[in-house]
């Protein structure tokens, strides 16, 4: 018994020597979400409750009745008669919504809701094949799979097949559930079909050299690694990277026109662009690749500096849901998917763990509360496929033909990729590298963390995004010093994003103040973060202000659509007008004055017999009106804007995020 102890003790300190040096494959280490418990009625905690209350119990609700269950269900006795109906990913609505599911737990411990989930895992492992593949579109029918399956494994995979889409939710989902749960039940599925997969796609003889039609599976394996330290995940998501363009598939939509290391733009389907590039960083960080590093650096950039918009979208085109040309950023007729979105989100913050840059955190806040979060019903229940910048009420940009959120999608990738991506926010909070402690994002949250092996609990109390006032409690501390590294948006100081994209077009000079303890201190700027170091106590509190005014923004001229014409932010949301609170005119005739005066006021919008509060803008300025002879006349009007992630709750209707202020821009669209 002596030995066998002593041999368990030796296994968990190998285990857990093993987990601080895989940790520390990034240059900067993220606070797990495990680790950070959001304040509930704050804005995040609002959305997180949402998720727990609406959006997983309907995404719960649609794998039952839209036959995501029974397709592994038939998997127990395959059968010629089963006709492999939906989408070849379908077994990923599943997955999502046990990721979303899972990271819930975290702030709202839910046993009926465990069980719920274990017993979606009894259905999900008995569907597995003895070898650990998962597939159900194949197994549940292997004599006539899904049409988009081909003949036998892998065969369709750069195409349509979807087996290894379907292999990287479900890891993302695993590791969720264990880091949530401590739960190895689902994580065993989950690694049994990874194990297939390192020993069936690959390079070698016997192997299928195929890469991922619709990329993820790099980034998840990344994960897998992470948490087990078994390195042969991270090296089949370098070989799934390492191969691209280099087997039979050869095209930008998919981004196989040539190696990832020889890439340096943007192109193709935004989502399977963003997911790729999110690992890509994985890589970068945790093989320290220089090659890697100035491939995603340059397609960084150049997304950041020419194909992203004001609004943290990226996907300019309906043709490929796609990146389009550099500058090419309509308005009316933009893509921005909400899936692509929270790619970028993905993006970003693996950036900053690689570089420690603010900038990539002021991005991802960009997306987050605007490209992101305007996806979704502040209720939870409705969904945005694509997020336009502009609405003429008409134009169909959903695909199902639509010109309003949707209560789910027939593809329902966007509102399942929502429901596991809202509650995981809590993750995106903090990170540590030595005895730096990065405060990147700003919410009422308590976290504990360890900062050189030495346990610290923040508490933040904060109205953000709707003021800048932060409030951050040093509730417990057994490190004797640290920096404390605030993080100083762009949008106070420097500029809406880190390029000559966007830049703001008022004399408004940003301003903000610190302090320690009621003490007004000074702290350097390093990277974009405010260093405050010092020796920490229990209860030692930082107040930090940001002043927020609102703030005008011109786009580089090389974006056709948006020359002459003014977006309007405050803080870190975005606005726009929307035609229900400015009926007495059309919004599109609507002039901004050179100089705009703003007021900020608080707004309750109400819809469906529900209602929540927003900070509205209100701004005095010009329609021009067209009387039938074509006489042009200019009336004084005062415009209504919103943040950008409320509109279309009442309805379709008028929406315009850059407003003109020349007669020469109206009808650019």
């Amino acid at each position: 018994m002596k030995r066998l102890t002593t041999l368990l003790l030796g296994l968990v300190m190998l285990t857990t020597a093993q987990a601080q040096k895989i940790a520390n494959g990034y240059p900067i280490t993220q606070v797990p979400f495990t680790a950070v418990k959001v304040t509930p009625n704050t804005f995040w905690g609002e959305r997180i409750r949402a998720a727990r209350e609406v959006t997983i119990p309907l995404a719960f609700s649609k794998c039952e009745s839209e036959g995501r269950y029974k397709n592994f269900v038939q998997c127990l006795n395959p059968s010629p008669d089963y006709p492999p109906s939906g989408f070849s990913f379908d077994d990923t609505d599943v997955y999502k919504t046990i990721e979303g599911a899972s990271y819930v737990l975290q702030t709202y411990p839910d046993a009926k809701l465990q069980a719920y989930i274990d017993s979606v895992l009894d259905i999900v492992g008995a569907a597995q094949e003895p070898d650990g593949y998962l597939y159900t579109p194949r197994t549940m029918n292997p004599w006539h799979p899904h049409s988009w399956a081909g003949s036998k494994r892998w065969e369709k995979e750069e195409i349509l097949s979807h087996e290894l889409y379907n292999l990287g939710h479900m890891v993302d989902a695993a590791c969720a559930h264990y880091q949530a749960t401590g739960s190895d039940k689902f994580l065993n599925i989950a690694r049994r079909y990874a194990d297939c997969v390192v020993r069936e796609v690959g390079p070698n003889p016997g192997q299928a050299c195929v890469v991922p039609g619709h990329q993820i599976a790099e980034m998840a394996l990344a994960r897998l690694y992470l948490l087990t330290g078994e390195k042969k995940y991270l090296d089949e998501a370098r070989f799934l990277l390492d191969y691209r363009g280099k087997t039979l598939r050869h095209d930008i939509y998919s981004q196989s026109d040539k190696p990832v290391v020889e890439q340096t733009e943007a192109w193709g389907h935004a989502v399977r662009a963003g997911y790729m590039y999110a690992g890509m960083a994985d890589v970068a960080a945790l093989t320290g690749d220089s090659a890697y590093i100035k491939a995603i650096d340059a397609i960084c950039e150049n997304i950041v500096s020419k194909k992203y918009y004001i609004t943290g979208g990226v996907g300019a085109r309906h043709q490929g849901e796609a990146f389009g040309a550099d500058y090419e950023l309509p308005n009316l007729t933009s893509y921005n998917e909400t899936c692509a979105a929270i790619s970028m989100v993905y993006l970003f913050h693996r950036m900053f763990l690689l570089h420690g840059d603010a900038k990539y955190i002021d991005c991802m806040e960009r997306t987050l509360y605007n490209g992101v979060i305007s996806g979704m019903s502040v209720d939870g229940g409705r969904f945005f496929y694509p997020n336009p910048l502009s609405s003429d009420g008409k134009y169909k940009f959903n695909a199902d033909g639509t010109v309003e959120r949707q209560p789910w999608f027939g593809c329902a990738c966007c509102p399942s990729n929502l429901c596991r991506f809202i509650p995981s926010f809590p993750g995106y909070m903090y990170a540590v590298k030595g005895s730096n402690l990065y405060v990147n994002l700003f919410a009422g949250n308590t976290a504990t963390m360890q900062v050189e092996g030495k346990q610290v609990t923040l508490e933040q109390q904060t109205n953000y995004p709707w003021d800048g006032d932060i409030n951050i409690k040093v509730v417990k501390t057994k490190a004797k010093a640290f920096n404390m590294m605030v993080r100083l948006p762009g949008w106070v100081d420097r500029s809406p994003v880190p390029s000559d994209l966007y830049r703001f077009s008022d004399d408004v000079l940003g301003s903000y103040s610190v302090k320690v303890n009621g003490q007004v201190v000074k702290a350097d700027v390093v990277k974009g973060y405010l260093n405050l170091n010092r020796k920490w106590k229990k209860n030692d509190v930082v107040t930090i202000h940001f002043d927020m005014p609102v703030r005008t923004i011109k786009a580089n001229h090389r974006v056709a659509d948006d020359r002459g014409r003014i977006a309007v932010e405050r803080g870190p949301l975005v606005y726009c007008a929307e035609g229900v609170d400015n009926k007495d005119f059309n919004i599109f005739n609507f002039l901004m004055p050179r100089q705009p005066q703003f007021t900020v006021l608080d707004q309750q919008i109400s819809y469906d017999n529900q209602s929540f509060d927003v900070k509205a803008i209100k701004v005095d300025g010009q329609t021009v009106e067209q009387d039938r002879a074509g006489e042009a006349s200019v009336k004084s009007a005062q415009l209504t804007m919103i943040p950008y992630y409320a509109w279309n709750h009442r309805g379709a209707g008028l929406m315009e995020v850059w407003m003109p202020q020349s007669i020469s821009a109206l009808g650019n669209y």
